[in-house]
């Protein structure tokens, strides 16, 4: 088997290239690779310096993490860097691409670096629950500081070439080829000694360490890898190199086989699996998106119409009244004008997306559009309604997306006479910001419409995961589940903010009647509204005009400007009077048991989705929650962390809670039952 480092010569200069498609990845053969040619060029009297570039789209963008579970075998990315310590000739990175974690570490490794403009340079091993492990909390801090290197390695957020040039991580920005801009620079620099390395300078602290550190530090709750990330930099500075370049290796390792990387990394995978449909035809063609329609322009609609103009895509927005419309083009207009203010967009760019939305108040406009999607109110009559219009209106070979939350899209398809163009695209609110798409499989969507989606969802900067039609979906229905259990919580004795902190304690931004509050109670209170449906607590506060924090007052009160949520006398009392008319005796509630009682029972209905073949794979399910739901990362949602705590757990405590409430519903999935008495988890299903 061939090698995937190549070594060609060109005069007095060794050109290294690594090929390993697709990112270049430093796998054992890339690493055994590299450190051959280097050996090459160190014995090989005619060269005087060395350029290291590589084959593809990007310079070496990270270590191959299938590896990370299995023996190390060297020689170790570590090994090939300590070799470049020695080399005694020059070497010249070409970057280009996104030279990311290992590729990064590599990099700094070497002696010079010249890197293409777009190159985006990071080092993300924090968002895998890690730390750099080749030198890079070392070497980082030596070349740009530790103003510049800490909010490198704590956020995981790569860099632009220039700022990377201004830092002092890049020598140059190459004027044309990357590679031939490089081999200059080699011949300009392959006399000049001492050689330069990372590993000889003094890291310059601009500013008191703790000081730099406490941001990161304040949003690290819960969480091992930052605190290991600065303990490591602070080596940088108290330690030599060498030590800290062991004590840096000694915490990935740890890390590495600690849960929280375990669940970061799972997700890391599960979200690249996600779009994968099982029996999609390999060979299905995708239809073009060149131009799209939003059929709504409230906050859903305005959001979906954003993320069109986003990616480049002129979209029209369609309001059924002048004054709606204005509204939402004036909400979208401010939703830009703050990332203008906060230095993300500039007032040019802000016009060109703005100029990519067409307003429209006939239905007709959509006649133009390649793919129309439908944001109206939550209501089955107005949305089949909507699509009997769009059947007439829209061109053959439009998609037609409803953006429904948990009706069922059979049923809003069979408006049209094209069930086959017709799928559900459930945006998350808000939809400008949220990444998640559950992209929802009707009977009769076409092959061809579902693959357009999954591709159409990344074109606009989304994670598409394929779910099956029923009620709910897959997130909004297990979603359910844990509203319906946080509510008998409060009546057996728990407060919404013990509740709340219980969840927020678990890892959750907000618990869930703060995020009641937040979206408004009485969009779900019309829901069950609509379906005969009650929850005790809930309803009580919208029917006395508690809807959340747009009216001041929910679970929470709401001091004037503030969204900090107060307690409020006025709900404990309301409580604690329905519980005893329904002759429940209140009880204090552990947070342990506040947590098994909201997570379990959705666990278990995860079960019955995956039985049920609303979901393909529990990494789907984990991949919605995470990105739609606000679940901790670092617990690799809730079907991964069912598997940690372990099934059988899980499946006792759910017949004890059943036993205890007589709710059948919390009687243990059959799928759930059959993994726990085989001691299996479900990624093994």
């Amino acid at each position: 088997m061939s090698s995937p480092v190549e070594f060609r010569k060109y005069g007095d200069v060794a050109l290294v290239i690594v090929d390993n498609p697709p990112v270049n990845a430093l796998r054992h053969a890339v690493r055994a690779g590299l450190l051959d040619a280097f050996t090459r060029a160190r014995g090989d009297e005619t060269i005087a310096a060395v350029v290291l570039g590589c084959a593809g789209r990007t310079f070496v963008a990270g270590a191959d993490i299938t590896e990370f579970d299995k023996p190390p075998q060297a020689p170790g990315l570590s090994d090939v860097i300590a070799f470049l310590d020695e080399m005694n000739k020059p070497v010249v990175a070409a970057l280009f691409g996104t030279p990311l974690g290992g590729g990064l570490e590599l990099a700094l490794g070497c002696h010079y670096r010249v890197a293409a403009p777009g190159t985006r340079l990071g080092l993300p091993e924090i968002k895998l629950g890690l730390i750099p492990r080749a030198g890079g909390t070392q070497r980082l801090p030596r070349l740009a500081g530790m103003a510049k290197a800490m909010p490198m390695i704590l956020s995981g957020d790569p860099i632009p070439a220039g700022d990377a040039l201004k830092s002092g991580i890049v020598d140059e920005i190459a004027d044309g080829d990357v590679i031939a801009a490089a081999i200059v620079f080699a011949r300009k620099v392959s006399a000049l000694r001492p050689l330069p390395r990372a590993r000889d300078k003094t890291v310059t602290l601009d500013g008191d360490f703790e000081t730099l550190a406490a941001p990161f530090v304040k949003r690290a709750r819960g969480l091992d890898a930052p605190f290991a990330a600065i303990e490591a930099l602070r080596c940088a500075i108290t330690l030599p190199i060498d030590e800290g370049l062991t004590r840096e290796r000694e915490s990935f390792m740890r890390l590495r086989a600690g849960d929280q990387s375990k669940a970061q990394r799972h997700i890391f995978f599960a979200e690249r699996e996600a779009p994968k449909v099982r029996d999609l035809p390999k060979d299905v063609s995708s239809r073009e998106i060149r131009r799209a329609a939003v059929i709504g322009a409230g906050t859903m609609g305005g959001g979906i119409a954003m993320c069109f103009a986003n990616a480049g895509i002129p979209v029209t927005l369609v309001e059924t009244g002048a004054d709606a419309l204005a509204r939402g083009v004036e909400k979208i207009a401010a939703n830009y004008g703050v990332a203008v203010e906060r230095g993300g967009m500039t007032e040019d760019e802000k016009q060109r997306r703005m100029a990519r939305i067409e307003r429209a108040t006939e239905i007709g406009a959509a006649s133009k559009a390649d793919i129309v999607i439908e944001a109206v109110f939550e209501d089955m009559d107005i949305k089949r309604e909507v699509f009997a219009k769009l059947d007439d209106v829209s061109k053959p070979g439009a998609l037609l997306a409803t953006n429904t939350s948990y009706l069922d899209v059979d049923a809003i398809s069979r408006a049209t006479g094209r069930t086959s163009d017709v799928l559900g695209l459930h945006f998350f609110s808000p939809a400008n910001v949220m990444r998640l798409l559950e992209v929802v499989r009707a009977k009769d969507t076409g092959p061809d419409v579902l693959a357009t989606a999954i591709a159409l969802a990344r074109k606009i900067g989304k994670v598409p995961v394929v779910v099956g039609n029923g009620h709910g979906f897959v997130g909004n229905r297990m979603l359910r589940v844990r509203s319906i259990e946080a509510e008998r919580l409060l009546l057996e004795g728990a407060l919404p903010s013990e509740v709340d902190r219980a969840m927020t304690e678990f890892g959750f931004a907000m618990g869930p009647f703060a995020v009641s509050d937040l979206a408004g109670l009485d969009i779900s209170w019309r829901m069950r509204k609509a379906q005969g449906a009650r929850a005790e607590i809930a309803d009580q506060l919208c029917e006395i005009g508690r809807f959340g924090q747009k009216t001041m007052k929910g679970f929470y009160r709401y001091e004037p400007g503030s969204r900090i949520p107060k307690d409020d006398a006025e709900v404990v009392a309301l409580i604690e009077a329905t519980s005893a008319r329904l002759n429940i005796a209140r009880r204090a509630i552990a947070p342990d048991e506040i947590v098994e009682r909201l997570m379990f029972p959705m666990i278990n209905e995860g079960a019955c989705i995956l039985e049920e073949g609303i979901a393909q794979r529990p990494g789907d399910i984990d991949v919605i929650w995470v990105y739609g739901y606000g679940f901790p990362a670092w617990r690799g949602g809730p079907m991964f962390y069912a598997d940690l705590i372990g099934l059988p757990r899980i499946r006792d405590r759910l017949t004890a809670f059943a036993a205890e409430t007589g709710d059948k519903r919390h009687e243990p999935a059959p799928l759930l039952a059959r993994l726990a008495s085989e001691g299996k988890g479900f990624s093994d299903r």
